[in-house]
């Protein structure tokens, strides 16, 4: 079975950008997850321990958005799939991050990674 836990649009505020008032000012992030479930072992198990915490996942990108200032919304991406990958044993994963309305008539703008192990 390859199976993937789906977050959609999860939007967190964080400074990211590269023009000098972007430094200071939270812009929203929406973000959409695609996270490999490592193993099978929670189909038969039907426990959280056996697969990957959403919520703590949601609590750890959140975290990691408020930290510091990201030059590129690539970077911000690229340090989620890495996050997802070391601390919650993802053997795959797709992040897409867009800045929300920073592009007149555009709804986003944005990137998508993919990393496997």
């Amino acid at each position: 079975i390859r199976a993937a836990l789906v977050i959609r649009d999860l939007r967190v505020e964080t400074r990211t950008g590269t023009h000098r008032r972007e430094r200071h000012v939270l812009q929203t992030v929406s973000i959409d997850l695609e996270i490999g479930v490592p193993g099978s072992a929670v189909f038969a198990s039907d426990k959280v321990a056996d697969t990957i915490d959403y919520e703590q996942v949601a609590l750890r990108i959140r975290d990691l958005a408020s930290s510091q200032h990201f030059r590129l919304v690539e970077t911000f991406a690229d340090r989620i799939a890495a996050l997802l990958m070391s601390d919650f044993g993802a053997p795959w994963v797709k992040v897409s991050a867009a800045k929300v309305g920073i592009l007149p008539n555009a709804k986003f703008v944005g990137v998508t990674i993919e990393r496997r192990r």
